[in-house]
């Protein structure tokens, strides 16, 4: 397992932070998509629970005209939303579909099809961890990579209650259950941390 800080320079294909839907100040989806998990021109991409687009906009970018990225999310006006913001930004490389993470088999994305997937912000929001990265590890083809970001436990004054914190320990393990090898693990923000895991 190789642990790294997130490094300095961005790849030009990717936009401004601040000129993104969704912007944070906590994570720099540019820099942890391009150089820790290293999305390429003609990859298919889960961004799972896509929420405000931060990630997606920077998928289908890197990703290119030959790649796609399937914006999955269970709230029906974030996918709306979610079309308006690909349609202004000129991407046509963004399928959104509606679907419960916490439902294995529920995503209606071909088995072992995905390059890559993401679940940013994601766990935290449900008590149902092993089945959301069953249904991620589902879609994910051999060699397969899955990004995980979540809150990590800092005694914030915001941020998620402290019962929702993840257990970075039960997740590796649950991962290893379900053949993910956890390849990296890094600081993805000053709040939160980053997983890599690789479907065997």
């Amino acid at each position: 397992m190789n642990e790294t800080n997130i490094v300095s320079t961005a790849s030009t294909s990717v936009l401004p932070q601040q000129n993104i839907g969704g912007k944070s100040e906590f994570l720099d989806a540019g820099k942890i998509l391009s150089e820790i998990l290293q999305i390429k021109k003609g990859d298919l991409v889960g961004d799972l629970g896509a929420g405000g687009g931060l990630f997606l906009m920077q998928i289908a970018r890197l990703v290119g005209d030959q790649g796609q990225v399937y914006a999955v999310d269970v709230v029906k006006n974030t996918l709306s939303e979610l079309e308006s913001k690909a349609r202004l930004s000129g991407l046509n490389n963004i399928k959104t579909i509606w679907s419960n993470l916490e439902v294995v088999g529920a995503a209606k994305i071909k088995n072992d099809s995905l390059d890559s997937a993401i679940l940013v912000n994601v766990l935290f929001q449900s008590q149902k961890h092993y089945e959301i990265l069953a249904e991620t590890t589902r879609l994910l083809k051999n060699g397969g990579k899955l990004l995980i970001i979540d809150w990590e436990n800092n005694n914030l004054s915001f941020g998620p209650p402290k019962d929702r914190i993840i257990d970075l320990n039960q997740i590796i393990s649950l991962a290893s259950e379900l053949n993910l090898d956890l390849t990296q693990q890094f600081k993805a923000g000053p709040y939160h941390f980053g997983l890599i895991f690789t479907k065997k």
